[in-house]
C-alpha cells in the first residue's frame, strides 16, 4: 500500500497571529493571556498551524519558544495579516507602518534617561506605537524569547542578533552635604575604605564592568544594596553612606557632591541588542533609531559634563 505525503496548506491568519503573539512573549501562558486564551488553546492553534504549514515553527529554548527558520517565515506573514487588520481599523490615509508593541529589557538608569523621552517623542509623531519596557542589570541574553531588543552594559557576545555601541556613560562617587558634614570628606580613595558603600547587590551583580567600587575600594563596607540604581541615588541623598552612582543621574541632584573625580571617573559603554527578526519591523527599526539619536544627543550628560562638576 502506498502512502502519500501531506502537504502544506494554507494556514488559518487566526493561528499566525497567534504565532506572532508567541514568539513575542516566548510563552504560550503569558502569549494566551494576551490573546485572551488558555494556554492549551494557544498550544493546540500553533500544532495546527505546524500541521498546515507541514514543519516545525517553534523550539524549546533555554528562555522560553524560540522561532524555527519556517517560524520566522510565518512571523513575517503574520506581521502582514497584523498590519492589514489594524488598517482597517485605521481612519482614511495612508497607513503608519510604525505601530504596534515594541518590547525592551534596559537598564533602569537608561531607560529613565534615555528610553522615556525618546519613546514620547517618537510617539507624537507615530500614536498608534506602544513600548513596554522591562528592567534589569544584565548581560546580553542569548536567547531573547519575548523581547524585540535589550539595551546593555558592556559589549555583548551574541549570536542571531545584531550588536549595536550607543555611547558610553560615566559613574563615580557621590555623597551628600550633610553626610560630608557629619563624617569629612575622603581625601583619597584609601580613605573610603572608612565610609560605608551604596551600590549594587554584589551576590546579584551580573555584569564583570560594573564592578570597580569592590575591585578599587575592597575594605569599604557595605551599607544599602538595590538592584535599582535610582534606589542607590535615594540612599546616597539621604546619607545612607557613599555612592557609586551614574553621573547623568547624581549630576541633577545639587545636594550630591562629586567626590575623587580623578580617581573614580570609570566609562562603559551601552549596548544595544537587536533581534534580526525584529529589526525588519518598521516598529523596532524606529525605535532603535530614537534610541540612538536621544544616545547622541545627551551624550555630554552621560558622561558627567553638565553640572559644572568636571
Amino acid at each position: 500500500m502506498s502512502t502519500t505525503a501531506v502537504s502544506p496548506s494554507s494556514p488559518d491568519p487566526h493561528d499566525l497571529l497567534i504565532l506572532l503573539e508567541v514568539s513575542r512573549a516566548g510563552r504560550f501562558v503569558t502569549a494566551g493571556e494576551t490573546l485572551g486564551l488558555n494556554h492549551t488553546t494557544v498550544s493546540r492553534r500553533i500544532t495546527a498551524l505546524e500541521g498546515a504549514l507541514g514543519g516545525r515553527v517553534l523550539s524549546r529554548g533555554a528562555g522560553g519558544w524560540e522561532l524555527t527558520d519556517l517560524g520566522r517565515r510565518a512571523v513575517r506573514a503574520a506581521e502582514d495579516v497584523e498590519s492589514a487588520m489594524s488598517g482597517i481599523l485605521q481612519s482614511d490615509g495612508p497607513l503608519d507602518p510604525i505601530a504596534g508593541v515594541v518590547r525592551i529589557s534596559s537598564t533602569d538608569g537608561f531607560s529613565g534617561f534615555v528610553i522615556a523621552p525618546a519613546v514620547a517623542q517618537l510617539r507624537r509623531r507615530h500614536p498608534r506605537l506602544s513600548v513596554e519596557v522591562m528592567n534589569v542589570t544584565r548581560r546580553a541574553l542569548q536567547h531573547r524569547s519575548g523581547l524585540d531588543m535589550e539595551v546593555v552594559v558592556g559589549e555583548p557576545q551574541v549570536h542571531r542578533a545584531e550588536a549595536i555601541r550607543l555611547g558610553e556613560y560615566a559613574l563615580g562617587m557621590y555623597a551628600s552635604h550633610e553626610y560630608l558634614a557629619e563624617y569629612g570628606t575622603p581625601s583619597g580613595i584609601d580613605a573610603l575604605a572608612d565610609h560605608p558603600l551604596v551600590y549594587f547587590v554584589d551576590s546579584m551583580l551580573q555584569v564583570d564592568d560594573l564592578d570597580a567600587p569592590r575591585r578599587l575600594v575592597p575594605g569599604m563596607q557595605d551599607s544599602l544594596s538595590s538592584t535599582n540604581v535610582f534606589v542607590h541615588v535615594e540612599a546616597t541623598r539621604a546619607g545612607a553612606g557613599i555612592g557609586f552612582l551614574p553621573c547623568f543621574l547624581a549630576d541633577q541632584h545639587p545636594d550630591l557632591v562629586r567626590l575623587l573625580p580623578d580617581d573614580f571617573d570609570e566609562r562603559l559603554p551601552y549596548w544595544l541588542v537587536v533581534r534580526a527578526d525584529s529589526l525588519r519591523q518598521p516598529a523596532v527599526a524606529a525605535v532603535a533609531d530614537a534610541l540612538r539619536r536621544r544616545t547622541v544627543e545627551v551624550q555630554a550628560q552621560l558622561l558627567g559634563r553638565s553640572g559644572g562638576r568636571e
